[in-house]
């Protein structure tokens, strides 16, 4: 309807209610925008009028305007354990989309949530260690209160799938134990926790556990390819016949460890401390022509007997008093090597680089290949 503007609002909607049929409460601007004062319509305006419910765009056929974005803005409510949360939409699919959260609430009545008599959708989960979880998703931080078991968080982070909170949990309990125990009170992670972990992580994407405390764990047998476990704590652990492909071992602690035939192809050791670790039957051998990386390494004692090890990089390593028994050390780089009272007998050492290794009381009765000494060998 064409209306001609004068007087004062209440004049404006006294003309628009009885030009329409309506009881007009409310005068909005062609972009929603409530007009409280009349002197901000202009000529050209279009308005609309309603009798106080929101505005609605016409153009949008009566959706709303979050239906149009999905966006999904609008508040709701959890009923958590008994314990109510408000939040919106957004805050639960934004943050990480890929969770079981995001799941449940990106399309509306998509999952046919449950809800009580308030209305308030059910999630049956502890409230205390769902709380961390509500606050990550608000602004990206993990604000803990004191008394709460952080790897408690973790398993309900496990179900909700939300994976890089996952591992600020674990990290961020490893810290708070180095901060309040003595150094040798640090518990470790156990195998059946860090299998949750292993399960909840996306194969292709990276598992980060630079720095963690693994010490005396059963990881036997367990696909660790491409983990991150630079300067982790891996001492006196279990990891006979685990799959290490590619892993990243740079400065980590093996010291004591079992390694027996695992799979070591492409492996970065570089200034690892193996000292006394049991690797016999390891293959470090990679087809595809990777070289598996153990300059530097601290391998004094190791017992490496019948392992694969073809062009395998053990520059400036020390290997003083180490089983290297049958070895094929074929192509190897040993320069700066220390092999002093090892067990080379039965090793192929064709082509192996051994300039300036110090090779005082090793034994290399057996060989496979002559070992051509020269002058710079000491």
């Amino acid at each position: 309807q064409v209306v001609a503007v004068y007087g004062t609002l209440s004049d404006l909607l006294s003309v628009a209610s009885n030009k329409l049929g309506i009881k007009a409460t409310s005068v909005y601007n062609g972009k929603g925008g409530l007009i409280d004062d009349i002197a901000l319509i202009r000529d050209d305006d279009v308005l609309f009028v309603c009798e106080g419910e929101p505005f609605i765009d016409p153009q949008t056929d009566g959706r709303p305007h979050e239906e149009l974005t999905g966006s999904h803005t609008d508040w709701l409510t959890l009923n958590v354990g008994g314990r109510y949360f408000t939040t919106t939409r957004s805050t639960l699919v934004n943050k990480e989309p890929d969770s079981m959260l995001a799941h449940m609430f990106k399309d509306k009545d998509a999952w046919g949530n449950k809800q009580d008599h308030r209305g308030a959708f059910l999630i049956d989960r502890s409230p205390e260690y769902f709380e961390p979880i509500l606050n990550y998703l608000r602004h990206g931080q993990l604000i803990v209160n004191d008394g709460i078991n952080l790897l408690g968080s973790a398993r309900v982070l496990f179900f909700q799938a939300i994976y890089n909170l996952v591992l600020s949990v674990l990290a961020f309990e490893q810290l708070s134990q180095q901060n309040s125990q003595p150094a040798e009170d640090h518990s470790p992670i156990s195998r059946k926790e860090f299998v949750r972990f292993l399960l909840a992580t996306p194969t292709k994407s990276e598992l980060r556990c630079q720095g963690l405390n693994f010490s005396g764990a059963d990881l036997s047998r367990l696909d660790l390819r491409y983990i991150n476990f630079k300067m982790a704590n891996l001492s006196r652990c279990n990891l006979a016949h685990a799959n290490l492909c590619c892993a990243n071992l740079e400065r980590a602690d093996l010291s004591g460890s079992v390694l027996d035939c695992a799979n070591l192809q492409g492996v970065k050791m570089l200034c690892s401390n193996a000292e006394g670790a049991s690797l016999k039957g390891c293959n470090f051998e990679d087809p595809s022509g990777l070289k598996a990386n153990l300059e530097g390494a601290n391998l004094k004692g190791v017992d490496m007997e019948g392992s694969q090890m073809t062009g395998i990089n053990l520059r400036v390593a020390t290997l003083k008093n180490a089983k290297l028994k049958n070895c094929n050390l074929r192509g190897a780089t040993l320069a700066g090597t220390d092999l002093e009272n090892c067990d080379l007998s039965g090793c192929d050492l064709q082509e192996a680089n051994l300039r300036g290794s110090n090779v005082k009381g090793a034994i290399f009765e057996e060989m496979l290949t002559p070992l051509h000494m020269s002058q710079s060998v000491r």
